[in-house]
């Protein structure tokens, strides 16, 4: 075969660059709105937890307060994830959809906490300042977590 006929019989194609920028916008915008709710849930966490969050997970290294953060992040991304799995194939729609959707997580997530403070003993959000590891952080950090799967599977 020759190159003249190895070139004919091989299809190269073309490259569209617009879709292509439009996707990475997209995924800008996309990946703007999963940090924004990641965000609001780590001030809501902080706002019903004691003492100041970041302070106890990043710098007093708390491994109560880094499981409840982190099962929170994980049911929060979780959300997200599905909400624009499951969102409109509208851009704007789309972007809306996983928003709103990651603002109801978020809700919920504040909800369950508020819920497990009323039903179970003690108040369990205190538990971040204990300084060693305890059974209790990881019973809030399943639940929390089992809340976001259950959200995320009402989206789909």
């Amino acid at each position: 075969m020759t190159v003249t006929n190895l070139a004919a019989a091989t299809e190269i194609g073309t490259v569209e660059f617009l879709p292509m920028v439009g996707g990475v916008l997209a995924t800008l915008a996309f990946f703007a709105v999963g940090v924004a709710v990641l965000a609001a849930g780590f001030a809501m966490l902080d706002a019903l937890t004691p003492g100041n969050l970041r302070h106890q997970v990043y710098v007093e290294k708390n491994p109560n307060a880094a499981l409840l953060l982190g099962a929170n992040h994980l049911s929060l991304a979780i959300i997200v994830v599905t909400a624009i799995m499951t969102s409109s194939d509208g851009f704007a729609q789309g972007l809306a959809d996983s928003l709103v959707y990651g603002v109801v997580g978020v809700v919920l997530q504040a909800a369950a906490l508020a819920i497990m403070n009323v039903l179970l003993p003690g108040r369990l959000v205190a538990l971040v300042a204990e300084p060693r590891m305890c059974g209790a952080a990881w019973a809030v950090a399943v639940t929390l977590f089992s809340v976001g799967l259950v959200n995320a599977a009402a989206l789909s």
